[in-house]
Parts: structure tokens; C-alpha cells; sequence
């Protein structure tokens, strides 16, 4: 098992970054895939047709976001904190990730960058 930590440079504040990781219509426009997402502490979530599901542990409104993410019969809960802090240029967006499946880890890590965050950042350069 392996932890994943970075941070990411968003170019909008907190209060749309939050709508944009916890609104599913939201989702579904930065992602381009439809997306199941709620605010409620132990509801389910799926996004990018349930490549990434989990369930919702922990919300602060416009500061952060915790998750559990599901690894088929993982004994160890492999939790997702996103924490967003103001930055000069936009929500500075501090990302953990904890035990994640070493075979499953450098597949996670790109797609942090490349699929879940270049998507945040276009989306919102594009506005």
C-alpha cells in the first residue's frame, strides 16, 4: 500500500471549486461522464461511468472533502482527502490519497494529473 500527496494550482476560488467536486451536474460538465455525487456523510458516489466509486465520509463546505474510495476486497480503506485553500491564483487544492494498491498506484497517480485535475484546471480556464 502506498500514499499519494500534491498539490494543484486551480484557477478559480474555493466556492466553485467545491461546487465542482460535490454538484453531479457539475461533474458531469467537467468530466464529460455522467457522475453520482452527493453531500451527505455515507452516501454512495460513482464518476467517470463508475470507474471511480466510493463512499462519502466527510464534508466542510468549501474546504474540504473526504472520501473512501473502493479496491474490490481491500482490507484497508484507501481514503481521498481534498482540502482547498486560497490562493493567489485561484484554490490552491491539497490532494491525499492513502493506501492505494501498490499494482494500482503509478495508474492513480497519472490519473490524478492527467484525467481528474487537467480536467479541473481546463474547465476552468475555459470560463
Amino acid at each position: 500500500m502506498k500514499d499519494f500527496k500534491k498539490y494543484y494550482i486551480v484557477p478559480a476560488p474555493p466556492e466553485e471549486i467545491y461546487i465542482a467536486l460535490t454538484n453531479p451536474l457539475t461533474l458531469e460538465l467537467w468530466t464529460g461522464e455522467p457522475a453520482e455525487m452527493s453531500t451527505e456523510p455515507g452516501s454512495e458516489f460513482s464518476l467517470w461511468n463508475g470507474d471511480i466509486a466510493g463512499k462519502n465520509l466527510e464534508f466542510e463546505e468549501n474546504k474540504k472533502i473526504v472520501q473512501e474510495w473502493y479496491f474490490g476486497d481491500q482490507e484497508e480503506k484507501s481514503i481521498v482527502t481534498i482540502k482547498l485553500h486560497p490562493h493567489k491564483k485561484g484554490t490552491s487544492v491539497e490532494l491525499i490519497h492513502s493506501n492505494i494498491p501498490d499494482e494500482d498506484f503509478e495508474d492513480f497517480t497519472e490519473g490524478w494529473d492527467e484525467s481528474y485535475f487537467d480536467s479541473l484546471i481546463a474547465f476552468f480556464e475555459e470560463k
